[in-house]
C-alpha cells in the first residue's frame, strides 16, 4: 500500500513545485528584480511622455498582451478538477498496461469536462455534447481517454471532422447563434449528410442536457485494443458510469438556469468537490475478440454505432474519483492537452477511420494552441515518471538538457538513452495484417444509418419521446429555409414515421413517406428511466418566513444531512428567520438572488413577512416553477396555504407533513426519484 499511496502523491509534489503564492513577498520583475512603484510609469516629467526604457512597463503590459492563448476550436468552455482511478481486479489476462495489472493500483488522473460548440464564454447548459478527457498519469506515462458524453458521433470518417464542426458553429455571415445547432447550416448538413441519423437521435435527447458533471456518462466513442502480454488482442470500448447515476435538466430549466446561473455545471462541480461530496464514476470496459469482428450487423469500427450492452456487456474494472479542485483554472483546466494518441503499452488502436483522424488532428491543434512542441512541459501535461530522449529546442523549452549528444544511434553516450524491448516495457505497435488497395471510400458494412437511431428511439420512455420531439420541433423551428425542413423531416421519416409526421404538421412541410427501418428491439441501457436513482447531493430549496414550527424543519435538516441532501433556507430578505418558539435560523438566499430552476427540490415552510403582499407573491412563483419542472414538494404545516394559493393539484411527489409521522422518510424518497412525470403541470 506505501507504494500506492507514493504514487498518488508524485503528481501533486510535481505540480506543488510550480506553485506560487504570493502572501507576504515583495514584488520583482519576472527577472527577479525588486519593483519601487507600481502605479505610475517611467515619464520624462510628470506631464511628459512614457519612456520605452520602463522595462518593468514594458514587461507587465507585454505579458499582459499575450495573456490569452488561442482557444480550443471545439470544447473551449471547459471545467476540470484532480482525482484518481483505483482498480477493482486486474486485467493482466486481457492488456499488460502497467496500470490495470494489480487490483488495488490507484492512479493520479485529471479530468475535464466542456461542451462542444460554444465559446469558452458560453453558457453551461447549452443543448450539446458534452466532452469527457481523462488524463491517466501512470507509472509508464500518460494515457488520455478523449471521449463525450454520447457513445457515438455525428461522421463516420474524420475528414469530414471540418465539415461537421463549420456546420454546427455560428453562421459565418452574422456570427450567430452561440452555443446551438437551432440554425440553418447545421441542419442542411444533417439533411444531406444522413450518417449523423443516430448522433441527431442523441441530441435531441435528454443526454444533451445533462444535470451536471457529477451524473452524465462517458464514452470512448472510438475503438482501441487492449494487448496483453503473449501478444493476444481484443477490441475494446470504453465507458464511464456515474455512480449517482445518469439524469438530465428538461429544456425548460436548461434556458431558465442560463440566465439565473451561466456557470451552473461548473459551479456544481467546484462547490460538490470542495463540500467533500467526491463524485465517482465506475471505469468500464467491452470486450471483443477478433473473431467475433464480423459477427454483429454493424460495423465494431464505425463510430456512429454503439455495441449494445445487452449483445456485449461492460465489466466494470475499477473506479475514478474526483478529489480536488485546481488551484488555478488557466495553468490547469486551459493549458491541459489531450490527445488520443497518448497511449500506454498494452492499449493501442483499431482502424476506425475517425480514430485514425483524431490521432492526427489533436497534436497538431495543440501545437498552435499552445506555443510549439514543448506543451508536454507544462506542469499539467507532464507525466509522473521522468522521459528521456533527443528532441531539443523549441518556443518555451523548459528542460535543461546537459551533455553533447542528441541523435541516436551514437557512441559517444553509450547510445543513450536507449530502446526498450517488449520485455522491458517497451511500446510495440499490435502486428495486424493489413491489405488492401489504396482508395479512397468506406466499407459497404458503414451504410446503415437507421437502425440503430430506430434502436435508439425504441428504447425511450414515453417523456423522453416527448422530450425529443419537442427539441426536434424547437431546433427545426428555428430554421429559415422550408427546403431544409422537409430534408431533415423526410429523412426522420426512415426512423419513426409517427415522429416524422408530427414534426411535418407542427413545421407546415409536406407529410413524409413511410419509409421507417423495420427495427423492433430495444435497449433498457439507452433509457435514462433505467439509471440510479439516489438522494446523495441533490439540492433542496426550503422557502421560509417567520413563525414556523421549529422542530419540524429540524427534523427534516436532520434527514437530509443523514442522506447527504444539500439544502439552502431562502427567504425574502437575509435577516435570520425566526421560528414560532423564538428560534432562529441563517439565511442562505433570497428570492431576488435565487431561482427555483437551480433546485432539485422544494420544501415549502412558509410562515409571516413584514411584506406579506410580496412574501406570498415570491412563494407561490417559486411553487409554481418547480411543480411545472416536474420536481418533488414537500409542504410543511405552515406551507400549506401558500401551495394551496397556486392551484396546483396535490399529485404525484407532493407530500405534505400534516398528520403524516413519515414526512421525512418519504420525502427523502421523492427527493431521490427526481421527476414526477404522470403529473399535470397546467395550472
Amino acid at each position: 500500500m506505501k507504494d500506492n499511496h507514493d504514487n498518488e502523491n508524485k503528481k501533486l509534489q510535481q505540480l506543488n513545485e510550480y506553485k506560487v503564492n504570493n502572501d507576504g513577498t515583495k514584488m520583482t520583475t519576472n527577472q527577479r528584480v525588486r519593483i519601487s512603484n507600481d502605479e505610475e510609469s517611467l515619464k520624462a516629467g510628470l506631464r511628459g511622455p512614457t519612456l520605452m526604457e520602463d522595462f518593468h512597463f514594458r514587461e507587465k503590459i507585454t505579458h499582459f498582451d499575450h495573456e490569452r492563448i488561442p482557444e480550443r476550436v471545439v470544447h473551449a468552455r471547459g471545467y476540470a478538477a484532480h482525482g484518481e482511478f483505483e482498480l477493482y481486479e486486474s486485467m493482466s489476462e486481457y492488456t499488460r498496461a502497467h496500470f490495470l495489472q494489480k487490483a488495488g493500483t490507484k492512479t493520479p488522473v485529471f479530468v475535464r469536462f466542456s461542451t462542444v460548440v460554444g465559446s469558452s464564454g458560453s453558457n453551461d447548459t447549452a443543448r450539446d455534447v458534452r466532452g469527457f478527457a481523462v488524463k491517466f498519469y501512470t507509472e509508464e506515462g500518460i494515457f488520455d481517454l478523449v471521449g463525450n458524453n454520447i457513445p457515438v458521433f455525428f461522421i463516420q470518417d474524420a475528414l469530414k471532422f471540418p465539415d461537421i464542426i463549420h456546420a454546427v458553429k455560428p453562421e459565418p455571415h452574422n456570427e450567430i447563434p452561440q452555443a446551438s445547432s437551432a440554425h440553418d447550416t447545421f441542419w442542411d448538413f444533417v439533411a444531406n449528410n444522413q450518417e449523423t441519423a443516430h448522433m441527431i437521435m442523441w441530441i435531441m435527447s435528454d443526454r444533451a442536457i445533462p444535470k451536471n458533471f457529477r451524473m452524465m456518462e462517458g464514452f470512448g466513442v472510438n475503438t482501441f485494443r487492449f494487448v496483453n502480454a503473449s501478444g493476444q488482442s481484443k477490441f475494446v470500448k470504453f465507458h464511464w458510469k456515474p455512480v449517482l447515476g445518469v439524469h438530465s435538466l428538461i429544456w425548460d430549466e436548461a434556458q431558465k438556469i442560463g440566465g439565473a446561473d451561466s456557470d451552473f455545471q461548473r459551479r456544481d462541480l467546484w462547490e460538490t468537490i470542495d463540500a467533500g461530496f467526491y463524485p465517482e464514476y465506475e471505469f468500464g470496459v467491452q470486450m471483443l475478440d477478433p473473431a467475433d469482428e464480423f459477427k454483429y450487423d454493424f460495423d465494431i469500427l464505425d463510430a456512429t454505432k454503439i455495441w449494445p450492452e445487452e449483445l456485449i456487456p461492460v465489466k466494470k474494472i475499477g473506479k475514478l474519483t474526483l478529489n480536488r479542485n485546481v488551484d488555478n483554472v488557466f495553468a490547469e483546466t486551459e493549458q491541459v492537452a489531450f490527445h488520443p494518441g497518448n497511449v500506454v503499452t498494452g492499449i493501442d488502436f483499431s482502424n476506425d477511420p475517425l480514430l485514425q483522424g483524431r490521432l492526427f488532428s489533436y497534436l497538431d491543434t495543440q501545437l498552435l494552441r499552445l506555443g510549439g512542441p514543448n506543451f508536454t512541459e507544462i506542469p499539467i501535461n507532464r507525466p509522473l515518471c521522468p522521459f528521456h530522449n533527443n528532441q531539443r529546442n523549441g518556443f518555451s523549452r523548459q528542460m535543461i538538457n546537459t551533455g553533447r549528444v542528441s541523435y541516436h544511434k551514437n557512441s559517444l553516450a553509450n547510445n543513450t538513452p536507449a530502446t526498450s524491448t517488449a520485455a522491458e516495457g517497451g511500446y510495440v505497435h499490435y502486428p495486424e495484417k493489413v491489405e488492401g488497395r489504396v482508395i479512397q471510400g468506406r466499407s459497404k458494412s458503414f451504410d446503415d444509418f437507421f437502425s440503430q437511431a430506430r434502436l435508439f428511439w425504441n428504447s425511450m420512455s414515453p417523456p423522453e419521446k416527448q422530450h425529443i420531439l419537442d427539441a426536434f420541433s424547437f431546433e427545426l423551428g428555428k430554421v429559415e429555409s422550408r427546403s431544409v425542413r422537409q430534408q431533415v423531416v423526410d429523412m426522420l421519416a426512415h426512423i419513426d414515421y409517427a415522429l416524422a409526421t408530427t414534426l411535418a404538421e407542427r413545421l407546415a412541410v409536406n407529410k413524409p413517406q413511410n419509409h421507417q427501418v423495420n427495427v423492433t428491439a430495444s435497449s433498457p441501457a439507452l433509457s435514462q428511466q433505467n439509471t440510479v436513482f439516489v438522494p446523495q447531493t441533490l439540492r433542496t430549496a426550503i422557502i421560509i418566513g417567520n413563525q414556523f414550527n421549529a422542530q419540524e424543519l429540524e427534523q427534516v435538516m436532520r434527514e437530509f444531512k443523514r442522506y447527504g441532501v444539500r439544502y439552502q433556507i431562502i427567504a425574502e430578505t437575509f435577516e435570520p428567520v425566526k421560528a414560532a418558539n423564538g428560534q432562529t435560523f441563517e439565511v442562505d438566499a433570497t428570492f431576488l438572488t435565487t431561482s427555483p430552476v437551480l433546485y432539485d427540490a422544494l420544501y415549502v415552510v412558509g410562515g409571516t413577512s413584514t411584506n406579506q403582499a410580496k412574501f406570498n407573491s415570491d412563494m407561490t412563483a417559486f411553487i409554481r416553477q418547480v411543480y411545472q419542472n416536474y420536481k418533488p414538494i414537500g409542504i410543511a404545516t405552515t406551507g400549506v396555504p401558500f401551495f394551496n394559493a397556486t392551484r396546483a393539484k396535490a399529485s404525484e411527489g407532493i407530500l405534505f407533513a400534516t398528520a403524516n409521522p413519515n414526512f421525512s422518510q418519504q420525502f427523502i424518497q421523492n427527493i431521490a426519484k427526481q421527476r414526477f412525470w404522470d403529473r399535470d403541470i397546467y395550472i
